[in-house]
């Protein structure tokens, strides 16, 4: 099986870190806020304008980048998915990343890095340029059976066209549909993959 695999929310806790530098980040620039329901733009959660987020990005994405653990078991499962026979394809639409400029080739660089320092082993890496981050041109290229992702928009369009498992987040709780299944860890999307291989 040739499985697609996210890096921010899937490979790393996107959303801890967000909420924790982000209300840090508002609290020190005397940003008045009202932390709502969770939501994928974190500017939406904490009801600021969208703008806001995109300067706290500028200022925090390379150490988020740089620093930001993988999840427990990452490496491991990914590891033993592997040795299972399957092709591991990471496709991230991280931002920056996709330019075709030195801070683009920076950002690329940066993440083959983290991949590396965090024993995260693929067959190929692959950096969106789909609209909308949606991923749906790299799955159909590269023949991706299954697809690991966190965000909303990119799980309902993705499983139009492969299996998608969603790794659960606040933000993703209500998505639900044909072709999504909810995993909550490594070790359950590792469970969840020999089901599917059993079928």
């Amino acid at each position: 099986m040739r499985i697609g695999i996210d890096i921010d929310g899937v490979l790393t806790n996107v959303e801890q870190f967000s909420v924790d530098y982000f209300s840090k980040y508002l609290v020190e620039n005397n940003i008045d806020y009202m932390l709502k329901e969770p939501d994928y733009l974190v500017s939406k959660a904490f009801g600021v304008d969208h703008a806001i987020e995109n300067d706290f990005w500028k200022t925090m994405l390379i150490y988020y980048s740089e620093n930001e653990p993988a999840r427990a078991f990452a490496s491991e499962v990914i590891d033993k998915l592997i040795s299972d026979g399957h092709e591991i394809y990471i496709i991230t639409a991280r931002w920056t990343a996709s330019r075709d400029d030195e801070v683009g080739e920076n950002m690329r660089n940066t993440v083959k890095n983290w991949l590396d320092k965090n024993n995260i082993h693929y067959h190929k890496l692959i950096f969106s340029k789909a609209s909308k981050e949606r991923k749906v041109d790299e799955i159909s290229e590269n023949k991706i059976d299954l697809m690991i992702e966190d965000s909303p928009n990119n799980i309902l369009e993705l499983s139009k066209y492969v299996k998608v498992i969603c790794y659960y987040a606040n933000y993703n709780r209500n998505i639900s549909g044909k072709n999504i299944i909810k995993c909550y860890s490594w070790y359950d999307i590792y469970k969840t993959i020999k089901n599917l291989c059993q079928q």
